[in-house]
C-alpha cells in the first residue's frame, strides 16, 4: 500500500510503501475511496497549537501523537476484508465490497465516558484515526471495529468523506445552540465548516446565520449557500454591521475559526444570557474582560467533534433532507502535501479530498 505520512513536524509528508496489511481481530481492511484533508491536519503537520500570553505551544507529541503518523480523519472507503474475530452481529448491514464513512473519533473504549457513547471525550487513551492512529492519507486502511463504518447506501464518497469531521463537528455544536434557532446565529469561518453549517442549520429547521469571515471570496461562498448576510470581520464597524444585519438580539455564536479576535467579536456581539460556542482551533489566548462574563450571563462553551451517535443523526439528516454537499476540489493521493500548502494559504474554497 502506499500513503503519505509526517515523518517529521513541519516537514514534507512523506510517501511511503508498504506491505498492504491484513486485518486481524474485529479490525476491517478499506480500499480507500476518499480522504478529506481538514485544518486540524495543518496543526497535526506543524506539531502543536498556539495558546497566546507568552505560553509555550501545546506540542501534540506531549499529547501522546507519535512520528510518523499517517494523517486522515475524513474517510471513506470500500470494504475489502473483516478481520477472523468479526462476526456477522458485528457486521450488521455491511458486506465486502460496501462504501461506507469512517468514524474516527475513537477512545479507549473501556471507560465509562467510552461506553457511555462518548468516545471523542475519552481521556484515558484517545486513539483518533488520522492523529493517534494511521488514517486516510493512503490507498488502505484499517478500522478497528465494523460499528465505526456506517454505510453510505449510494451517497457519493468524495463528499460524503468531510461528514466524518467538518460535518458532525458543526452538526454537535448546532445542536448546542438550539435554542437560539429561532432567531439569527452568528457563524464565525466560512471554510468547509462555515459552508457545512449553513446547510445543516437549514436542514435541522434554524432561522439562518451571519457569517464573519476576512476573505471575501469566502464570503461570496458564504452568501451563495445562504447566509442570511455576511460581514467582513476586519472592518472597523464589524459589531455594528452585526447587530444592524441580524435586526434582533444575537443568542448564540458558534466560532469556527478559534482566535483571540473572533472570540472577542464574538463575544461582544451577543445579548445578555447569549452562548459562544468555541469549535476552531487557530490559537491564542482568551481576550475577555472577566466581569463581563457574570454581568452578561454569557455561556461560553468548547465543542470537540461528534460521537458515533450524532454522525449516525448526521448521515440520516442528509439523507432525509437531501443536504447540498460543501464545494469540494479533488486532488490525487500524490498530491497531499500540495493540498496542505494550499490550504495554510488560504487558497480552499469548501474541502480538498485526496482520492487514492
Amino acid at each position: 500500500m502506499k500513503s503519505f505520512q509526517v515523518a517529521e513536524f513541519n516537514a514534507p509528508l512523506k510517501e511511503v510503501d508498504q506491505e498492504t496489511p491484513q486485518p486481524t481481530g474485529t479490525q476491517v481492511l478499506i480500499k480507500v475511496k476518499a480522504a478529506g484533508v481538514c485544518h486540524s491536519d495543518l496543526h497535526i503537520w506543524e506539531g502543536g497549537y498556539d495558546l497566546g500570553h507568552g505560553r509555550k505551544p501545546l506540542s501534540l507529541k506531549d499529547r501522546g501523537v507519535s512520528l510518523p503518523r499517517t494523517m486522515g480523519h475524513e474517510t471513506v472507503g470500500e470494504v475489502v476484508a473483516f478481520g477472523p474475530d468479526v462476526t456477522a452481529a458485528d457486521k450488521g448491514d455491511l458486506k465486502i465490497g460496501d462504501v461506507a464513512l469512517v468514524y474516527p473519533w475513537l477512545g479507549c473504549g473501556k471507560c465509562a465516558t467510552c461506553v457511555g457513547g462518548d468516545e471523542n471525550m475519552c481521556v484515558v487513551k484517545p486513539n483518533s484515526l488520522g492523529v493517534y492512529c494511521d488514517g486516510g492519507y493512503a490507498d488502505h486502511m484499517t478500522v478497528p471495529n465494523p460499528k465505526y463504518l456506517l454505510n453510505l447506501k449510494g451517497l457519493d464518497p468524495v463528499t460524503a468523506a468531510p461528514y466524518a469531521c467538518s460535518g458532525v463537528t458543526t452538526y454537535s455544536a448546532l445542536k448546542k445552540v438550539e435554542f437560539a434557532f429561532n432567531s439569527p446565529i452568528v457563524i464565525f469561518g466560512a471554510g468547509g465548516l462555515g459552508l457545512m453549517a449553513l446547510s445543516l442549520l437549514k436542514a435541522m429547521g434554524g432561522k439562518g446565520a451571519i457569517v464573519v469571515d476576512i476573505d471575501a471570496r469566502k464570503r461570496e461562498a458564504a452568501e451563495a449557500a445562504g447566509a442570511l448576510a455576511t460581514v467582513d470581520g476586519k472592518a472597523p464597524d464589524a459589531l455594528e454591521q452585526l447587530a444592524k444585519k441580524a435586526g434582533e438580539p444575537i443568542r448564540a455564536v458558534i466560532d469556527l475559526v478559534g482566535n483571540a479576535q473572533t472570540t472577542q467579536l464574538g463575544f461582544d456581539c451577543l445579548t445578555k444570557g447569549g452562548k459562544l460556542v468555541i469549535v476552531g482551533l487557530f490559537g491564542g489566548g482568551a481576550p475577555w474582560a472577566l466581569p463581563l462574563i457574570p454581568i452578561k450571563a454569557i455561556t461560553i462553551q468548547g465543542s470537540y467533534v461528534g460521537n458515533l451517535r450524532e454522525t449516525q443523526e448526521l448521515l440520516e439528516l442528509v439523507r432525509n433532507k437531501m443536504i447540498a454537499p460543501i464545494p469540494v476540489t479533488t486532488m490525487p493521493l500524490a498530491k497531499a502535501n500540495e493540498a496542505l500548502a494550499d490550504l495554510q494559504k488560504g487558497k480552499l474554497v469548501g474541502r480538498a479530498v485526496l482520492t487514492p
